[in-house]
This record gives structure tokens, sequence and C-alpha cells, in this order.
């Protein structure tokens, strides 16, 4: 399976590009957001979603992790393809597609080209609660200091310790030290515990 591409910009449109990797050329579906963010690199590492179909072999790229995982949240919604989900991701931020589904606003969605009344009230149905599961603030924010926090609450609960009871201690930790290194804050968060 291929999780990820590393190598030299061949070719880049704004619905694809084809990375070279050490002289083997691989061609990615990606949404405007990703052509956003490396159409002006020569170098670039791409997360992939492998598609694999009877009649085809498709490769989604995306520029993070966070727009990956959202779109294979969106794809497990019936009725929902890699199409549609390529549409929405180049139509909306991740941001904006998350705040859509969190707050219940199918009118937002339905604002996308292919994206009706009905699979928008199914994406936010199927989607709400996986969302606060996925870590929205994750998505939402993006910045270090949610990046270090997500970070922080995944390595807690590997431990065994409740994401309920650690979350708050975490945020009062990165309320009074924003920069605070990922080891550091789990080290802060395990004494306080």
């Amino acid at each position: 399976m291929i999780t990820h591409l590393s190598g030299t910009i061949f070719e880049i449109f704004p619905s694809s590009v084809v990375i070279d990797c050490n002289g083997v050329g691989y061609s990615a579906t990606i949404s405007l957001q990703t052509y956003t963010s490396i159409q002006k690199q020569k170098q670039t590492l791409l997360y992939i979603q492998e598609i694999i179909r009877d009649d085809a072999y498709l490769l989604y790229g995306f520029s993070t992790q966070t727009e990956k995982n959202l779109f294979n949240l969106l794809i497990s919604v019936n009725g929902v393809g890699p199409a549609s989900a390529i549409m929405m991701l180049s139509s909306m931020s991740v941001a904006e597609i998350s705040s859509a589904i969190s707050s219940g606003n199918d009118t937002a969605l339905q604002k996308i080209k292919g994206i009706g009344a009905k699979t928008a009230q199914r994406i936010i149905l199927d989607l709400r609660d996986k969302l606060t599961a996925f870590e929205t603030s994750e998505i939402l924010g993006g910045s270090l200091n949610n990046k270090n926090k997500f970070e922080a609450l995944s390595a807690l609960e590997v431990l065994g310790i409740s994401k309920k009871i650690t979350e708050k201690i975490i945020d009062k930790i990165l309320e009074n030290n924003p920069t605070i290194e990922v080891e550091n804050l789990i080290k802060e968060t395990l004494k306080k515990l």
C-alpha cells in the first residue's frame, strides 16, 4: 500500500499532479487546496490514499494528513465517492467542511456541485460524531498548538489515560505556554494528574 509519495513535481494541474519518485512517475488526483499549497514547489511530499477498483487503480494525494483523513471520512458516507469528496475539498477548506458538519449546516454543503439535500444530510448524520472522535480541534486549528495538543492526547490515550481527564489539563498548560514541545506537554500533564 502506498501511504505517501516524496519526489519532484514532474507535472501539475489544478486537479492532478505527477510526482517523479526516483525515475517513476506517479499520477495522483488532488484537491484545489493541495494544488494551492504545492504549486510553487519543485519537491513535495503528498499523503496518498489508494482506491482500487475492478477497472482502475487510483491515487489521491493530499498536502496534509488532516485533509487525507477528512477525505477518508467523507468517502465512508454512503453516496459520497472519491470524486465528490475531492469536489468538496476543492470547494471548501477542511475547517469549513468540519464546521458545516459539526453545526449541521446542510445548506453550506449543498452549495458544492454534486451534493444534494439528501447527501448533505447523510454526511452530517454519519460524520457529526466521527468528527468529534477524529479530533475536530486539529481540523479547525491546524496550528502547532493544536498539533501538539492532538499528539499529546493521543500519546496519553495510548498510555491508558482518558482523554476527558487530560484535555482540560493540556488546555491550561497550552494557555500558559503555547510553544511547549510535545514531550514536555506530556510530562507536565502527567505531573498534574
